[in-house]
């Protein structure tokens, strides 16, 4: 147990990480134990993803995989694929906003929360983020811009600016994946069609298999800052780097088709949900409605 143990404590020890996963999963836990106790029902795989989810975030910040992460790159195009799509992905996909919210104290909720959310400036950043013009510019452009040969020999021999360089992957990530697969209702003005989104993860999609390909049938070594810190295991430059790219082109281009399954699978739902079963019924709840208005 104690080589277990050593693997999952904290490489470098960030409190940021601690407290931010600590309170999610507080907030998360005691508003699905109000949840359940109003008899609503909360299924099984939405918690399963959210913590899943979290858990992967935590771990790929806070134990010896971020080690392993800054030694070689295929690690850190790894750690990467679960800050920016997995961990992200599977947070948004446990639609956890309600649950959060009922798990926050009202105090709290209702003096600071909600007001720093209605204020304009924060409205206003939030809806450029979300643009659907922005955001994916901004989802593929961070990927583009950290992994720019001189941007990232600076930032791995940076520890206040890798640290950076990992939020902006799990916050961006957070921002993409709920515009992309949050139900059109929860978005307000941010709204956008599904047909949109699938466009976005198209045009996504190509952007992440260019740079991986590129990165993979490159014939030098692009990122020798690894052979400065030295590797964690003893492979040859090439072959981290060809791994690093197969990492950045493969397992990404696949959430965006998963989650363009997850957008038809909503679509096809709601359109069910609009459509009367029969025609007799549609003439009947035509007929209601003139009468109530």
């Amino acid at each position: 147990m104690q080589p277990i143990l050593s693997y999952l404590r904290p490489w470098e020890f960030s409190p940021t990480v601690l407290v931010c996963c600590a309170l999610a999963a507080a907030a998360y836990t005691r508003g699905l134990v109000l949840t359940k106790r109003t008899g609503e029902a909360t299924g099984f795989w939405r918690p399963l993803s959210f913590f899943v989810g979290l858990g992967l975030i935590y771990i790929a910040l806070q134990t010896y995989f971020d080690f392993l992460s800054q030694h070689m790159f295929w690690v850190h195009r790894l750690q990467h694929l679960i800050l920016h799509h997995v961990g992200p992905f599977l947070l948004v996909l446990a639609s956890p906003i309600g649950i959060m919210s009922r798990g926050v104290p009202r105090r709290l909720r209702e003096r600071v929360l909600r007001p720093f959310w209605r204020n304009r400036w924060v409205q206003s950043l939030y809806s450029f983020l979300q643009n659907p013009v922005i955001a994916p510019l901004l989802f593929v452009g961070l990927i583009y811009f950290w992994l720019s040969p001189a941007i990232h020999f600076t930032v791995m021999l940076d520890e206040d600016r890798y640290r950076l360089m990992n939020w902006s992957m799990v916050v961006d990530g957070i921002l993409f994946w709920w515009l992309m697969l949050a139900p059109r209702s929860t978005h307000g003005e941010a709204n956008i069609s599904y047909l949109k989104r699938i466009l976005i993860l198209f045009i996504v999609m190509i952007g992440q298999v260019l740079l991986g390909a590129y990165i993979f049938l490159h014939k030098s070594v692009l990122y020798d800052v690894y052979g400065i810190c030295g590797r964690a295991w003893a492979i040859s430059p090439m072959t981290d780097q060809q791994l690093g790219g197969l990492i950045t082109w493969i397992p990404p281009s696949m959430m965006c088709v998963i989650a363009l399954l997850v957008i038809l699978r909503r679509l096809l739902h709601e359109d069910e949900a609009t459509t009367p079963a029969h025609p007799a019924l549609a003439g009947a709840t035509t007929q209601k409605a003139g009468q109530y208005p």
